[in-house]
């Protein structure tokens, strides 16, 4: 396994992967675009275990941000940290620009394609999912559960 770490942007929470992470690819959900501040957020997946805050534990924030999850975030900058999913509970979703040496996770697809703002087109030859792709964990098809 490669060393994995992270954290936010002024520092007070630093976090490590204790597996490598899959699933790594682009969401354009409007979630992810309130929630990132840009038209898409990169994110990845671990087991939820797997994901230790080392330092600023009690800096982590978390919100109901739809029906199916949480966000997570440092209360001290905002930093977006990642996302706990009701439909995935055994797994955490974090976001790829928080890692030290996010280059090393190149996003593999795209999700929520067609809630994506409509000037900002992917450049690139990426699997489009109009919402989750079908092979999702957890889910029985491509909607959210209610």
């Amino acid at each position: 396994m490669t060393e994995w770490t992270g954290g936010c942007a002024c520092g007070t929470v630093r976090y490590r992967l204790n597996s490598d992470p899959h699933d790594a690819g682009w969401c354009h959900c409007r979630t992810c675009q309130l929630n990132s501040g840009s038209p898409a957020m990169a994110f990845a997946t671990v087991p939820f275990d797997d994901y230790e805050v080392m330092v600023g534990k009690d800096s982590v924030k978390r919100f109901a941000s739809s029906d199916f999850g949480w966000r997570i975030f440092c209360g001290a900058c905002g930093t977006p940290l990642g996302m706990h999913v009701r439909h995935q509970p055994d797994t955490i979703d974090f976001s790829v620009a928080t890692l030290d040496q996010p280059q090393r996770l190149p996003p593999t697809f795209h999700i929520f394609y067609a809630s994506r703002i409509p000037w900002a087109h992917a450049c690139d030859d990426l699997p489009r999912h109009d919402r989750f792709r079908p092979d999702t964990r957890g889910l029985s098809g491509t909607e959210p559960p209610k």
